[in-house]
C-alpha cells in the first residue's frame, strides 16, 4: 500500500448506519426510559444601587460564603457519576482557546439571555466586563476580548463568522458602541469597560468574570459571574456552589422548556449506565458484555435519537477533518501575534505529497540492516546484529568529513510525518481563530483528529464504524479526566489538555484496533502517565509556542502508548484511576505560573522580539 496518500474528506456516507453494528450487541436489553430531573436556573443578580463613576467598588464583589466545588479534599457524592454527553466534550468552537475564548464567548451570550428573560434589555445603556486571573492575564492572547464582544452581539462560536471577527471588533473599538444582542445599540468604550484583574483571582476559579448591566442613570440592573472550566464549560458562581462539580452551561437560554436536560446540568439526568471513574466503567462493560463505545453510545440514546448522534457525531468529524484541510492548504505565510510563527503544514504536506522518502533510505521495507549491509538476513540470524559484532575501523574520527557539508538522511516512518501535519494543521488553524473542535480543549485540538485521520486514511476497514467508535471511546476517557481532575490548564497545567487528549487517542486508537476493555483503559494509563506534570507557558500569551508543535508530539505519543497495550494482556501495574488522581494532586501542586499565566518556564525565557 503506498504510504503518499492526497489530502482528502473522508467522510463516511450516513446512509441507514446504526451503532453498534448488527450483530455485535450480544448483551442483556437495557431499558432507555427517560428519567430527566429539573434543572435549576442560574441566579442573575438584581440590583438597584447606584453606580456614579463604574469603580470597581460600586460592582458587587463575590460573597464572603461563595466557595467553590474544587476542593483539595475532592469531596464526592455517593450520587454523582462521570456521565456528560459526547456533544458537549466534543463542540465546534473557534481558536485559539477553548476556556479563554469559547468559554467567555458562551458565558456572554448566556448574560444576554438572562437579560432578555428577566425582561431587563431595553434598559441596559451600559455594560462592563471584569476578567480575573488567568483570562485577565493571558486573555489578550487568546482573544478572550473579542469573544466576549461577538458574545454580547449575540454570536455563538458553533456559528459564528470566524472571518468577520477581526472587522467587527474594530468597528466596536472605533464607534465606542456595540449593537447588544444584533438588535440594541449601546454604549461600549472597551478601554474602560473591559476591566484586567492580573494579580486578582475570583475564589472559585481562575478563569473567572463578571458582566454588569446599568441603566443610562448609572444604577446597576444585573449582574453575574461566570467561570470557564475547560473545554467550553461554563458554570456560574451560584449555580456551582448549589450543585455541584457536573453542573454547566452550554444552552444559551435554559429558560425555555424544550431545553434538553444534559444541556442544563448532568447531576439532573439519570445516566442509562452510569460509572464514577475508570473501574466502574470496566465493570459495567463486564457486566453488560459492552465496548467502550457502547457503553457511551448507550448513555447517549437517553437525549438523543440514533439518528440525531449519528449526525451530530460526523458533524464533529467532518469540522475535525475540514480543520486538517484548512491548515494544510493555508496560504498564510505567518500566524497571528508578535511571534510571528511560521506556518508549517503547507510545506510538511506539500513535502509528502512530493514523495521525500527514497526507496532503498534508512529504514525502507526490504531495506536489510544498515550495520551488516546484508538485505536478506537467514532466518537463523537474529534480526538486529549486535553493537559488539561491529568491526573496529582504524583512523576513524569525528567530523567524518571536517569541512564538507552533510546531506540529512530521512527515515521512513510515514506515520510519524501524517500524525505530525495533521495535528500542526489543526492547531494552527486554532491559533488564526479558524474553526476547530474542542476536543477536548481548543489548546489540544489537534491530537484527536491526527490519530483518527490517520487512522482512517491508512488502516480502517470499516471508516464509517471506526469514527463512533473512536470518538465515543475517547469521549468515555474526557469524561473521567473532567470528573476525576480537570480538563482546564489553568487548573492543572497542559497536563489537563494536551496530557488528556493524548490519553483520549491512545484510548480511541486503540479501540478500533480492536484492543479488550482492558487494553484500552491500559492505553489512556499509559497516554496520561507520560505527560505528568505537563506545564502550560504558552509564550507572549498566544496559543502558538509551545502549543502547536506539543499537539504533535502528543499524536505520536498516543499511538506509541496503543501499541504498547495492545502488545499487552491488558494487566498493568498502574491503573487509568491512580494515574488520573495523581494528575489531579500534580495540578494541585503546580504553581500558578505554570498554569497558563505566562509568568513562568518558556512564556519568561523565550524573547518575544
Amino acid at each position: 500500500m503506498s504510504f503518499i496518500r492526497r489530502l482528502s474528506l473522508r467522510t463516511p456516507t450516513l446512509g441507514a448506519l446504526r451503532y453498534p453494528l448488527a450483530g455485535a450487541t450480544k448483551r442483556p436489553a437495557v431499558s432507555l426510559r427517560p428519567r430527566f430531573g429539573t434543572a435549576p436556573t442560574r441566579h442573575l443578580r438584581v440590583g438597584a444601587s447606584r453606580e456614579s463613576a463604574l469603580s470597581p467598588a460600586a460592582v458587587p464583589t463575590t460573597p464572603d460564603n461563595a466557595t467553590g466545588t474544587r476542593n483539595p479534599d475532592h469531596a464526592e457524592e455517593a450520587t454523582t457519576h462521570a456521565v456528560v454527553s459526547t456533544f458537549d466534550l466534543f463542540s465546534i468552537g473557534v481558536g485559539p482557546s477553548s476556556s479563554h475564548t469559547v468559554g467567555p464567548m458562551r458565558a456572554a451570550k448566556i448574560f444576554i439571555s438572562d437579560l432578555l428573560h428577566y425582561q431587563l434589555m431595553d434598559r441596559v445603556h451600559r455594560l462592563r466586563v471584569d476578567l480575573y486571573g488567568s483570562l485577565a492575564l493571558t486573555g489578550v492572547g487568546h482573544g478572550t476580548p473579542d469573544a466576549i464582544l461577538v458574545g454580547l452581539e449575540g454570536d455563538a462560536p458553533e456559528t459564528v463568522e470566524t472571518a468577520t471577527i477581526p472587522t467587527r471588533v474594530q468597528a466596536i473599538h472605533d464607534t465606542q458602541s456595540m449593537v447588544l444582542n444584533g438588535s440594541r445599540r449601546i454604549t461600549f468604550e472597551p478601554a474602560r469597560d473591559l476591566v484586567f484583574h492580573y494579580f486578582e483571582s475570583l475564589p472559585q476559579h481562575s478563569n473567572g468574570m463578571r458582566f454588569t448591566a446599568f441603566d443610562a442613570d448609572g444604577t446597576l440592573l444585573a449582574t453575574n459571574e461566570y467561570f470557564s472550566i475547560g473545554g467550553g464549560f461554563v458554570v456560574c458562581e451560584q449555580t456551582q456552589v448549589d450543585h455541584g462539580d457536573n453542573l454547566y452551561f452550554r444552552s444559551y437560554d435554559i429558560h425555555r422548556e424544550d431545553v434538553p436536560a444534559t444541556r442544563k446540568t448532568q447531576d439532573a439526568v439519570v445516566a442509562t449506565l452510569p460509572f464514577r471513574n475508570a473501574e466502574d466503567l470496566l465493570q459495567v462493560c463486564r457486566r453488560m458484555n459492552m465496548t467502550i463505545a457502547e457503553v457511551v453510545y448507550e448513555n447517549e440514546l437517553k437525549w438523543r435519537s440514533p439518528e440525531e448522534i449519528q449526525s451530530r457525531l460526523f458533524a464533529i468529524w467532518d469540522t475535525m477533518d475540514q480543520s486538517i484541510r484548512n491548515g494544510c492548504l493555508s496560504e498564510a505565510p505567518f500566524l497571528p501575534g508578535r511571534l510571528r510563527v511560521k506556518r508549517r503544514a503547507p510545506s510538511l504536506y506539500q513535502k509528502l505529497m512530493r514523495g521525500i522518502y527514497h526507496p532503498t533510505g534508512i529504514g525502507a521495507p526490504g531495506a536489510g540492516s544498515q550495520l551488516t549491509g546484508d538485505a536478506n538476513p537467514t532466518a537463523s540470524e537474529p534480526p538486529l546484529a549486535p553493537a559488539t559484532a561491529l568491526p573496529l575501523t582504524s583512523g576513524l574520527r569525528l567530523p567524518y568529513a571536517p569541512g564538507r557539508p552533510r546531506t540529512p538522511k530521512r527515515f521512513i516512518l510515514p506515520a510519524l510525518d501524517y500524525l505530525s501535519v495533521y495535528a500542526i494543521a489543526v492547531n494552527e488553524e486554532n491559533a488564526a481563530g479558524g474553526r476547530v473542535v474542542t476536543a477536548p480543549t481548543n489548546g489540544a485540538a489537534g491530537v484527536i483528529p491526527a490519530v483518527l485521520k490517520y487512522h482512517l486514511e491508512f488502516l480502517s476497514e470499516t471508516p464509517q464504524h471506526d469514527v463512533m467508535e473512536f470518538l465515543f471511546t475517547a469521549a468515555a476517557m474526557g469524561m473521567l479526566y473532567k470528573r476525576g481532575a480537570s480538563i482546564s490548564a489553568a487548573e492543572v497545567g497542559c497536563q489537563g489538555e494536551v496530557g488528556v487528549a493524548c490519553s483520549m487517542s491512545a484510548a480511541g486508537f486503540a479501540a478500533v484496533m480492536g484492543g479488550s476493555v482492558e487494553q484500552v483503559e491500559n492505553a489512556a494509563e499509559i497516554g496520561m502517565e507520560h505527560n505528568l506534570g505537563l506545564t502550560c507557558d504558552p509564550v507572549d500569551g498566544l496559543v502558538q509556542i509551545p502549543c502547536i508543535e506539543r499537539n504533535a508530539l502528543g499524536a505520536v505519543k498516543a499511538v506509541t502508548a496503543a501499541q504498547l497495550a495492545l502488545n499487552g494482556d491488558g494487566a498493568h501495574r498502574v491503573t487509568l484511576d491512580q494515574v488520573i488522581e495523581s494528575m489531579r494532586q500534580t495540578g494541585l501542586d503546580m504553581q500558578s505560573k505554570y498554569k497558563e499565566t505566562s509568568q513562568g518556564g518558556l512564556a519568561v525565557n523565550v524573547p518575544v522580539c
